[in-house]
């Protein structure tokens, strides 16, 4: 009689923890804008190599769905009741997926959730995907630390720092995921035209 009653304290006792724990707040979720000025494809030969596209390296604060901002200093904080769809790196690999698709003169692609292999592999680190403050100027700010390796060994052939900034006029969180699209767009196209003039030099030759 003494357990049963312990139990049905126990319980009115959990059920009591269970009614004042706060509700998780629902989140606006934000795909990345889809690319608007993306230049057209190009009428040049496609090239007969391979490349795989790997999700950069980011730091914990960064491979999240979280959309990050620096209000101040190297406070790292993020959008509150507002996430991405899917972790920062994984946005700017299928971002740079889209762009060589555009882009045309890469058509053998594929990415690190296959197992196909690739004669180049780009990939990276993700050093900044975020909204930094000076003062109560914001901007958009996306850096990457570009790679490219050959596939078989993954010996580093060529390496290149990207980094685009754009201002905001507004700082709602719409317009905010707006400038994380136009960035992207721009680093995107700088990345493809690096990344396709370094592949020509020390892609390997096509096989007879």
């Amino acid at each position: 009689m003494k357990l049963a009653h312990l139990a049905l304290i126990a319980s009115f006792t959990w059920l009591s923890a269970c009614s004042i724990l706060p509700k998780a707040e629902p989140s606006d979720v934000y795909r990345l804008p889809s690319a608007q000025n993306s230049s057209p494809a190009s009428h040049a030969s496609p090239q007969r190599w391979s490349l795989r596209l790997s999700k950069p390296q980011a730091s914990e604060a960064l491979n999240s769905p979280k959309i990050a901002v620096i209000p101040q200093g190297d406070l790292i904080s993020s959008y509150k009741a507002s996430r991405w769809s899917d972790p920062a790196p994984v946005l700017l690999r299928n971002r740079l997926l889209d762009g060589f698709q555009r882009d045309g003169r890469v058509p053998l692609l594929s990415t690190d959730d296959s197992n196909f292999q690739a004669d180049l592999e780009l990939g990276g680190s993700l050093q900044a995907f975020q909204t930094e403050y000076q003062g109560t100027n914001a901007s958009v700010v996306v850096r990457l630390d570009a790679l490219l390796v050959r596939g078989y060994d993954q010996r580093i052939l060529a390496s290149r720092r990207f980094e685009v900034r754009q201002p905001l006029s507004d700082v709602q969180v719409p317009s905010v995921v707006a400038g994380f699209g136009q960035v992207s767009d721009q680093l995107t196209a700088q990345v493809v035209n690096w990344a396709v003039e370094q592949g020509q030099k020390v892609a390997p030759p096509p096989r007879p």
